[in-house]
């Protein structure tokens, strides 16, 4: 076992990504932070360290329990992470979406003056009906 390794290779190896080249993307696009701090793919992480990774509009929160390089089996990952992740965001995976679309018949060109009024009406009707989500 290892004393120190890679976030990228780490994150590959408790199954958070699927490929470590997704790991070494996600933390050139800010998507992991390492004890709040943004991070490069080189980072290496050590025992208590808490890593956050934003997938999509959740935002999943991790304890390295022990440094692994190997991936490992699903079963097994709970020896070498905790799950720290919110229920709050875990909620955000099964929240409904809400959306519409609006079918124009093919070839029937760009909407009218009117037409596109109605839909800006329906958009606004639509959007009081939102609740804030502030």
């Amino acid at each position: 076992m290892a004393e120190e390794v890679r976030i990228d290779k780490y994150l590959w190896s408790i199954r958070v990504y699927k490929t470590r080249s997704d790991a070494t993307d996600a933390c050139k696009g800010g998507k992991i932070r390492i004890n709040g701090a943004d991070i490069k793919p080189s980072r290496t992480v050590r025992q208590g360290d808490v890593i956050t990774v934003r997938k999509g509009a959740v935002t999943y929160t991790y304890r390295v329990i022990s440094p692994i390089d190997k991936r490992q089996g699903a079963k097994l990952v709970s020896e070498y992470a905790e799950n720290l992740t919110p229920q709050e965001e875990l909620d955000k995976l099964r929240a409904p979406v809400e959306t519409f679309f609006l079918k124009r018949d093919r070839g029937s060109g760009r909407p009218t003056k009117k037409e596109r009024r109605q839909m800006d009406s329906l958009w606004d009707a639509l959007s009081l009906d939102m609740p804030d989500e502030d």
